[in-house]
Protein backbone atom coordinates (compact mmCIF):
# COMPACT_ATOMS: atom_id res chain seq x y z
CA UNK A 1 0.00 0.00 0.00
CA UNK A 2 1.15 3.60 -0.77
CA UNK A 3 1.82 4.56 3.01
CA UNK A 4 4.22 1.46 3.12
CA UNK A 5 6.25 2.09 0.34
CA UNK A 6 5.91 6.16 -0.11
CA UNK A 7 8.52 6.83 2.32
CA UNK A 8 11.43 4.96 0.60
CA UNK A 9 10.04 6.19 -2.62
CA UNK A 10 10.48 9.61 -1.33
CA UNK A 11 13.97 8.99 0.09
CA UNK A 12 15.15 7.29 -3.68
CA UNK A 13 13.47 10.34 -5.42
CA UNK A 14 11.00 7.80 -7.11
CA UNK A 15 7.96 9.09 -6.98
CA UNK A 16 7.92 10.96 -10.33
CA UNK A 17 8.75 7.72 -11.92
CA UNK A 18 5.53 6.23 -9.68
CA UNK A 19 3.44 8.93 -10.78
CA UNK A 20 4.30 8.46 -14.73
CA UNK A 21 4.17 4.84 -14.85
CA UNK A 22 0.35 4.76 -12.76
CA UNK A 23 -0.41 7.63 -15.15
CA UNK A 24 0.61 5.03 -18.49
CA UNK A 25 -1.11 2.29 -16.41
CA UNK A 26 -4.29 4.06 -15.53
CA UNK A 27 -4.74 5.55 -19.30
CA UNK A 28 -4.46 1.73 -20.59
CA UNK A 29 -6.85 0.44 -18.19
CA UNK A 30 -9.50 3.63 -18.98
CA UNK A 31 -9.16 2.56 -22.43
CA UNK A 32 -9.99 -0.75 -21.88
CA UNK A 33 -12.96 -0.11 -19.81
CA UNK A 34 -14.08 2.60 -21.77
CA UNK A 35 -15.18 -0.42 -24.26
CA UNK A 36 -17.20 -1.75 -22.29
CA UNK A 37 -18.85 1.75 -20.82
CA UNK A 38 -17.95 5.51 -22.01
CA UNK A 39 -19.03 6.84 -18.94
CA UNK A 40 -15.95 5.01 -16.55
CA UNK A 41 -13.82 7.57 -14.87
CA UNK A 42 -10.84 6.72 -12.98
CA UNK A 43 -9.65 9.06 -10.09
CA UNK A 44 -5.77 9.08 -10.59
CA UNK A 45 -3.12 10.65 -7.90
CA UNK A 46 -0.78 13.21 -8.54
CA UNK A 47 2.18 14.30 -6.08
CA UNK A 48 3.19 17.90 -5.16
CA UNK A 49 6.77 16.53 -6.65
CA UNK A 50 6.17 15.36 -9.63
CA UNK A 51 4.04 18.86 -10.66
CA UNK A 52 6.92 20.37 -9.75
CA UNK A 53 9.65 18.23 -11.03
CA UNK A 54 11.56 19.79 -14.07
CA UNK A 55 12.64 16.20 -15.73
CA UNK A 56 9.27 13.82 -15.20
CA UNK A 57 6.80 16.50 -15.72
CA UNK A 58 7.38 17.41 -19.04
CA UNK A 59 7.08 13.94 -20.42
CA UNK A 60 3.59 13.52 -17.92
CA UNK A 61 2.26 16.44 -20.02
CA UNK A 62 3.69 15.21 -23.24
CA UNK A 63 1.88 12.06 -22.91
CA UNK A 64 -1.29 13.41 -21.94
CA UNK A 65 -0.94 15.61 -24.92
CA UNK A 66 -0.84 12.80 -27.01
CA UNK A 67 -3.86 11.24 -25.42
CA UNK A 68 -6.10 14.22 -24.58
CA UNK A 69 -9.17 11.96 -25.22
CA UNK A 70 -9.19 10.55 -21.64
CA UNK A 71 -9.75 13.86 -20.22
CA UNK A 72 -13.11 13.28 -19.43
CA UNK A 73 -12.83 9.97 -17.87
CA UNK A 74 -9.26 10.68 -16.08
CA UNK A 75 -9.42 12.79 -13.48
CA UNK A 76 -6.23 13.73 -11.15
CA UNK A 77 -6.65 13.62 -7.35
CA UNK A 78 -4.42 15.72 -4.74
CA UNK A 79 -4.62 15.88 -0.65
CA UNK A 80 -6.23 18.92 0.30
CA UNK A 81 -2.62 19.62 2.18
CA UNK A 82 -0.55 18.72 -0.79
CA UNK A 83 -3.19 21.24 -2.94
CA UNK A 84 -2.68 23.93 -0.18
CA UNK A 85 0.79 23.11 0.23
CA UNK A 86 1.49 23.51 -3.63
CA UNK A 87 3.87 26.58 -5.20
CA UNK A 88 3.58 28.53 -8.24
CA UNK A 89 5.97 25.72 -10.46
CA UNK A 90 3.08 23.26 -9.45
CA UNK A 91 0.11 25.45 -9.99
CA UNK A 92 1.52 26.52 -13.36
CA UNK A 93 1.85 22.76 -13.93
CA UNK A 94 -1.33 22.28 -13.13
CA UNK A 95 -2.84 24.76 -15.26
CA UNK A 96 -1.39 23.53 -18.00
CA UNK A 97 -3.29 20.12 -17.18
CA UNK A 98 -6.67 22.15 -16.88
CA UNK A 99 -5.73 23.89 -20.21
CA UNK A 100 -5.92 20.23 -22.03
CA UNK A 101 -8.87 19.79 -20.50
CA UNK A 102 -7.94 17.47 -17.59
CA UNK A 103 -9.88 18.26 -14.32
CA UNK A 104 -8.89 17.69 -10.73
CA UNK A 105 -10.25 16.44 -7.31
CA UNK A 106 -9.46 16.95 -3.60
CA UNK A 107 -9.99 14.35 -1.27
CA UNK A 108 -8.64 13.66 2.45
CA UNK A 109 -10.27 17.47 3.06
CA UNK A 110 -10.09 18.11 7.17
CA UNK A 111 -12.13 21.17 7.07
CA UNK A 112 -15.01 22.40 5.25
CA UNK A 113 -14.21 25.89 5.12
CA UNK A 114 -12.51 25.64 2.26
CA UNK A 115 -11.35 28.74 -0.02
CA UNK A 116 -13.85 27.71 -2.97
CA UNK A 117 -12.57 30.46 -5.19
CA UNK A 118 -9.20 28.84 -5.30
CA UNK A 119 -10.21 25.60 -6.21
CA UNK A 120 -12.42 26.96 -8.99
CA UNK A 121 -9.71 28.92 -9.95
CA UNK A 122 -7.46 25.81 -9.98
CA UNK A 123 -10.15 23.78 -11.83
CA UNK A 124 -11.07 21.35 -9.15
CA UNK A 125 -14.36 19.58 -10.17
CA UNK A 126 -14.24 17.46 -6.77
CA UNK A 127 -14.37 17.63 -3.34
CA UNK A 128 -13.96 14.54 -1.62
CA UNK A 129 -15.37 14.56 2.04
CA UNK A 130 -15.53 11.90 4.59
CA UNK A 131 -19.27 11.02 5.29
CA UNK A 132 -18.41 11.25 9.44
CA UNK A 133 -16.93 15.01 8.56
CA UNK A 134 -20.08 15.95 6.53
CA UNK A 135 -22.38 14.74 9.50
CA UNK A 136 -20.73 15.96 12.02
CA UNK A 137 -20.09 19.74 10.98
CA UNK A 138 -23.35 20.27 8.93
CA UNK A 139 -26.15 17.76 10.95
CA UNK A 140 -24.11 18.01 14.51
CA UNK A 141 -25.88 20.66 16.11
CA UNK A 142 -23.57 21.10 18.68
CA UNK A 143 -20.55 21.57 16.23
CA UNK A 144 -20.90 24.80 15.87
CA UNK A 145 -20.44 26.85 12.70
CA UNK A 146 -19.08 24.49 10.05
CA UNK A 147 -17.70 27.39 7.42
CA UNK A 148 -16.59 29.99 10.01
CA UNK A 149 -16.15 32.44 7.10
CA UNK A 150 -19.60 31.65 6.04
CA UNK A 151 -21.54 31.88 8.76
CA UNK A 152 -24.99 32.23 7.47
CA UNK A 153 -24.45 29.05 5.28
CA UNK A 154 -27.22 26.55 6.37
CA UNK A 155 -26.47 22.74 6.46
CA UNK A 156 -28.33 21.83 3.72
CA UNK A 157 -26.88 24.70 1.60
CA UNK A 158 -23.41 23.35 1.83
CA UNK A 159 -23.78 20.94 -1.40
CA UNK A 160 -25.44 24.04 -3.79
CA UNK A 161 -22.30 26.31 -2.55
CA UNK A 162 -20.07 23.92 -3.65
CA UNK A 163 -21.96 23.24 -7.18
CA UNK A 164 -22.32 27.28 -7.27
CA UNK A 165 -18.42 27.35 -7.83
CA UNK A 166 -18.31 24.64 -10.79
CA UNK A 167 -17.90 21.68 -7.80
CA UNK A 168 -19.72 18.32 -6.93
CA UNK A 169 -18.76 16.65 -3.48
CA UNK A 170 -18.53 13.02 -3.10
CA UNK A 171 -18.84 11.56 0.31
CA UNK A 172 -16.71 9.13 0.82
CA UNK A 173 -15.52 6.32 3.26
CA UNK A 174 -19.41 5.55 3.35
CA UNK A 175 -19.95 2.16 5.30
CA UNK A 176 -23.61 2.25 7.21
CA UNK A 177 -26.84 2.70 5.62
CA UNK A 178 -27.54 5.47 8.44
CA UNK A 179 -24.54 7.75 7.02
CA UNK A 180 -26.41 7.38 3.61
CA UNK A 181 -29.77 8.56 4.92
CA UNK A 182 -27.66 11.21 6.08
CA UNK A 183 -26.03 12.32 3.39
CA UNK A 184 -28.90 12.41 0.68
CA UNK A 185 -30.36 14.95 3.35
CA UNK A 186 -27.18 17.24 2.54
CA UNK A 187 -28.32 17.08 -1.15
CA UNK A 188 -24.97 15.00 -1.59
CA UNK A 189 -25.50 12.58 -4.59
CA UNK A 190 -22.43 10.83 -5.04
CA UNK A 191 -20.73 8.88 -2.44
CA UNK A 192 -17.72 5.93 -2.71
CA UNK A 193 -17.18 3.47 0.54
CA UNK A 194 -17.28 -0.19 1.61
CA UNK A 195 -21.01 -0.36 1.36
CA UNK A 196 -21.14 -0.24 -2.00
CA UNK A 197 -18.76 -2.37 -2.54
CA UNK A 198 -14.92 -3.26 -1.25
CA UNK A 199 -11.81 -2.51 -3.30
CA UNK A 200 -11.40 -5.20 -6.12
CA UNK A 201 -7.98 -5.98 -8.02
CA UNK A 202 -7.80 -4.83 -11.72
CA UNK A 203 -9.18 -8.42 -13.78
CA UNK A 204 -5.24 -10.11 -15.23
CA UNK A 205 -7.00 -9.78 -18.36
CA UNK A 206 -7.54 -5.88 -18.16
CA UNK A 207 -3.69 -5.85 -16.87
CA UNK A 208 -2.69 -7.95 -19.44
CA UNK A 209 -3.80 -5.48 -22.14
CA UNK A 210 -1.95 -2.50 -20.08
CA UNK A 211 1.44 -4.14 -20.06
CA UNK A 212 2.44 -3.46 -23.33
CA UNK A 213 6.07 -1.22 -24.02
CA UNK A 214 5.79 1.98 -24.55
CA UNK A 215 8.91 4.78 -24.94
CA UNK A 216 7.17 6.57 -22.31
CA UNK A 217 7.39 3.57 -19.70
CA UNK A 218 11.28 3.00 -20.96
CA UNK A 219 11.72 6.74 -20.40
CA UNK A 220 10.30 7.04 -17.17
CA UNK A 221 12.53 4.09 -15.93
CA UNK A 222 15.70 4.98 -17.47
CA UNK A 223 15.53 8.46 -16.34
CA UNK A 224 14.46 7.33 -12.87
CA UNK A 225 17.18 5.22 -12.34
CA UNK A 226 19.66 8.05 -14.33
CA UNK A 227 18.83 10.08 -11.39
CA UNK A 228 18.80 7.26 -8.65
CA UNK A 229 22.79 6.40 -9.84
CA UNK A 230 23.83 9.93 -9.87
CA UNK A 231 21.89 11.32 -6.76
Amino acid sequence: MPAEYLSVAEGEGLVPAIDNLLLFRCAQIVRRLATQDRKVGVFCNVSLTSLGDETFFPKFLEFLSENRDLKDALIFELGQAVFDARGAVEARNMAKLADLGFRFSIDKVQTLDLDFTDLQRSDVKFVKISADLLIEQLLDQDAGAALPSLRDIQAADFAGLVRRYGMEVIAEKVETERQVVDVLELDIAMGQGHLFGEPRAIKEAVLAESDAPSDFVRDTLQSAERRRRFA
